[in-house]
Formats: C-alpha cells, structure tokens, sequence
C-alpha cells in the first residue's frame, strides 16, 4: 500500500499587506484542507481580534531573543522593529508524521527556510498591483502616514525577491487565491520526485 512519508513544507509569503493572513484564514475554514498550521512568534503588539496562541505567539523582545541563542527557531528576522520567527520542533515532529505544514511568513523569513528545507514548497502571494497594495495598508487604520510609506518602499523590495519562488499567486480575489493554492499543494503531491521513492521502497519489499 503506498502511503505519504513525510509531509510537505507550505510556505506561504509575500510583501506586508498583501493578504497573506486573510487568505490563510480562509484556506483553513473550507472542509477540503487539512494543513496543520505552524504558528508564527512575534514582538509585535497584537492588532484587534488576535489571539495569542491562535494567530501568533506573542513574546517580548527579551524572550525571542532568547530562543535565537538556543537555535530554537526555523527561521526569524527583524521587520519594522518587531522580530517574527517560527519554531522548529513543533514543524519538524508534524512533518515526521506525515502531515502538511503551513507556514504563513515574511519574506526574510521564507528565504531562510528555503536554506533548510529546500524541498519545501514556496508561494509568493502579489497583490493585483501596486495601488492596490497601498490601499489594504491604509485601510487597516494601523499605521502612520510615515509607516504606511515604509512599509511600500519594503514592499517593493520584497516584491524583487518573487524569482526565490516555486510559484506566484495574485490575490486578487481570495476565494480564488485560496483555490490556485490547493491546485498548487495537489500537483507538488504528484510530482514524480517525491512519488518515485515510496514505488521504489514498494518494489524493494517484493
């Protein structure tokens, strides 16, 4: 019987107010996905409707760097005066099981993941353009005009690193972002690579 081994690494990423947590959330309430999700740490103050735990982990700066010294995190990085990171045991014991891992993280983040899991699978989430990127910031309400500013000219930046990608998602509508990402997921369980080594292990055991 041909089983799944271990489970695939989902990173999802892209440039800060694309949608990135909007479309997540979304992909995890429809029946069809079983991706266990790999809850980021963060420094930031929670925004209004997050929950610790659920959303993020929220930790002080003190305690994150902490958990930097004893290699303890996947990834992390420093963005806009906040660190972000994901832990690592958590991702490799459900990966181990068999079970897909989604992880939804900034850019600096998902380049250092592809150094240690080059096999994972890497989506870059785009806005339909640039205007429409500024709007979702600016509709938050979160940020000064000052922030909101550099939060664009960050963007743009991390919209040059797309070509560290397996794939690109434009989010322009998030039904259909989330239904490019489970065709996404499904193809990349049939690429010959990662089928050809349980047929070759089933046609050892004969």
């Amino acid at each position: 019987m041909l089983k799944r081994e271990r489970g695939l690494l989902i990173v999802l990423s892209g440039p800060s107010g694309v949608g990135k947590g909007t479309v997540r959330k979304a992909l995890f309430e429809q029946d069809d996905v079983h991706f266990e999700y790999s809850i980021s740490m963060t420094t930031r103050k929670p925004r209004e409707g997050e929950v610790d735990g659920v959303d993020y982990f929220f930790k002080s700066k003190e305690e994150f760097e902490q958990l930097i010294k004893e290699e303890k995190l996947l990834e992390w990085a420093e963005y806009v005066g906040n660190y972000y990171g994901t832990p690592i045991e958590y991702v490799e014991k459900t990966l181990n099981e068999g079970k897909d891992v989604f992880l939804e993280i900034e850019v600096q983040g998902a380049l250092q993941v592809k150094k240690s899991f080059p096999e994972g699978l890497f989506i870059f989430l785009v806005p339909p353009s640039l205007d429409e990127l500024k709007n979702r910031i600016v509709t938050r309400g979160t940020e000064s005009e000052g922030l909101i500013q550099n939060r664009m000219n960050v963007a743009k930046e991390e919209i040059e690193m797309m070509h560290a990608y397996d794939y690109v998602v434009v989010n322009d509508q998030v039904d259909l972002a989330c239904e490019r990402i489970k065709a996404i997921v499904t193809a990349e369980h049939c690429r010959r690579e990662r089928v050809e080594k349980q047929y070759k292990k089933l046609l050892e055991a004969e």
